[in-house]
């Protein structure tokens, strides 16, 4: 039976957990409402670059925020992480052309790029290993906390004042973050002070090699999340739904109901059985997105989802760590998430493609994605072969 009384809800976690998700609602909170103040700028034929571009150099920095995690610390990468939320929010008003406007989305996702990195490195260090499920799913819950949040007072800030105020209030979210990760006690044992060299990548040092498994099924699992970005809000639309944000209401609700436990879960009965059944259970609910023809089916739908995503994202986060080397911490980490980027943006792409604006396509679309989701659990079922590092984390009383 598993029991643990080692404790890790301290102080020191909770505030981490709060700094997360401030972050979160900072750059959660504009995105709803960008399309429309680029399209105000005469942009609207470049809308698909506001997440594409953040992605992207989200993507791109994570080598870089890696190798910094590992080397100067996880405090200063976090820090930065959240400071360029802070700048970038501050900036937006004062931009008038979408040019300017394209190229401070692309240098935005360097928050993104460096944030998440430094946070799993350091909860990482700070919990015990048979506990390491259970602080991700916290910390992932508090991010989801404020990726549901921020939307919804970004919106009322703008609608109630103004766009500029909502800008505003980010860059104070995200300021509020940094302050909280200012008194944070490094974990980092043998830190280095930064220089430039730090920068300069070697090809080794882009993917943690001890990491692969992990690295595959995030990029086959988050193939999904990519093409429920692009597509789920014109498939509420044809499907009657006039809000269409309402699938991702009830999508970040279940995730967040699920999170604490799905981590447990996974300190118990090991990361590969939970990724096995949260597999199992997103392709589940793609198949029915494929089949859903009114909103309760397409909610429904939504509500798995939630749950396969809630029970994947701890579990594949804990075990990138489980595999990775303790030195090279922040390199697993942040191959894992180039993984989960490049997935949902080939995601987004093909979907798109797929879908090519014609309703007739939605089922076909979902369809695909349900199988490359299920590639996921026939490579743990079939492929994979444990290492020496244990992939079930137990502990007997």
């Amino acid at each position: 039976m598993y029991q643990s009384k080692e404790k890790i809800y301290t102080l020191h976690f909770i505030l981490l957990c709060l700094s997360n998700a401030l972050f979160s609602a900072s750059f959660n909170m504009m995105i709803p409402e960008l399309p429309a103040y680029l399209t105000r700028m005469g942009g609207a034929d470049y809308k698909g670059y506001i997440i594409g571009l953040f992605t992207l150099m989200a993507g791109l920095s994570r080598p870089f925020s890696g190798k910094l995690t590992d080397t100067i610390g996880r405090v200063p990468v976090m820090i930065f992480g959240s400071l360029v939320c802070v700048v970038c929010s501050l900036i937006y008003p004062l931009i008038s052309s979408v040019g300017a406007f394209l190229l401070l989305r692309f240098f935005h996702g360097f928050s993104t790029g460096f944030k998440p990195t430094g946070t799993a490195a350091y909860v990482s260090d700070m919990v015990p290993v048979t506990r390491r499920g259970e602080a991700m799913g916290m910390v992932g819950l508090f991010s989801t906390i404020g990726m549901a949040m921020g939307p919804a007072i970004g919106g009322y800030v703008a609608v109630r004042w103004n766009i500029n105020i909502m800008f505003q209030l980010s860059a104070v979210f995200a300021l509020l973050s940094v302050v909280i990760l200012i008194g944070m006690k490094e974990t980092l044992a043998h830190k280095q002070r930064f220089r430039f060299s730090l920068l300069r990548i070697s090809g080794s040092e882009i993917f943690e090699p001890l990491v692969w498994s992990p690295v595959i099924i995030t990029f086959l699992t988050y193939f999904s999340y990519g093409a429920i970005l692009t597509i789920i809000p014109d498939f509420s639309a044809y499907l009657g739904i006039s809000n269409k944000g309402l699938f991702f209401t009830f999508f970040t609700g279940s995730s967040i109901g699920i999170r604490l436990l799905a981590g447990k879960v996974s300190d118990q009965f090991g990361r590969v059985p939970v990724l096995k059944v949260s597999a199992v259970m997103m392709a589940g609910s793609m198949l029915m997105m494929a089949l859903a023809h009114n909103s309760l089916l397409l909610l429904s739908s939504a509500v798995v989802y939630g749950i396969s995503v809630g029970l994947n994202s701890p579990a594949v986060t804990a075990w990138t760590v489980d595999l990775g080397r303790p030195e090279h911490r922040g390199r697993a980490l942040a191959s894992m998430y180039i993984a989960m980027e490049a997935g949902i943006g080939l995601g987004a792409y093909f979907s798109a493609f797929i879908y090519n604006n014609h309703a007739t396509n939605f089922p076909v679309t979902f369809y695909v994605f349900a199988g490359i989701t299920l590639m996921a659990t026939l490579y743990l079922s079939f492929i994979y072969k444990p290492g020496k590092t244990t992939d079930t984390v137990v502990q007997k009383v």
